[in-house]
């Protein structure tokens, strides 16, 4: 790299574009819940990966203005559901501020409390180990204390602004 280069101020880059070429991206869709005194409470979060195997971790993204991920986190404990097939409508109503998110949606408690939601591909229960600046998005580092899959069961996916599916591969 020359010396012009490095003196460069970085380009702007436009969110837009920014969202338009990472939605390229093909990603799961989870919904992350805890219980509270009042009730289950959660919302849906497409950023989660896993992180560590030993330690066992995963990583998750909420928005800064998740007032619901402002709950979890003082609970400390919740669960990472992986949606599945055909959950397009809970993703998009746990998505939604103001409303019973639970209502018609029919859970179970993990084996620490938090609702592992019917149907689901996986799920994680966790307890918060870190949390990072990551912009208008919160980092999160969850140690995993308790998790199951259906291995029958396929993701829903998230692709270029609209749910997907997978194809059937040929053997």
């Amino acid at each position: 790299m020359g010396a012009d280069a490095v003196s460069e101020p970085p380009r702007l880059v436009d969110p837009r574009l920014m969202r338009d070429v990472l939605g390229h991206f093909a990603s799961g869709v989870t919904v992350v819940t805890a219980g509270t005194p009042e009730g289950p409470i959660g919302f849906t979060c497409q950023s989660f990966s896993s992180l560590s195997l030993d330690p066992p971790l995963v990583a998750l993204a909420p928005a800064r203005s998740s007032r619901t991920w402002a709950r979890l986190r003082e609970i400390g404990r919740f669960c990472v559901n992986v949606l599945a097939e055909g959950q397009d409508a809970v993703s998009q109503n746990f998505a939604r501020s103001g409303t019973d998110k639970f209502a018609g949606v029919p859970w179970r408690p993990s084996p620490h409390g938090s609702p592992v939601l019917d149907d689901v591909v996986a799920w994680i229960d966790g307890e918060l180990w870190a949390e990072y600046d990551g912009g208008d998005h919160t980092i999160v580092v969850a140690r995993v204390l308790d998790l199951g899959a259906v291995p029958d069961r396929r993701p829903l996916l998230f692709h270029r602004g609209a749910y997907g599916l997978l194809r059937d591969g040929e053997d």
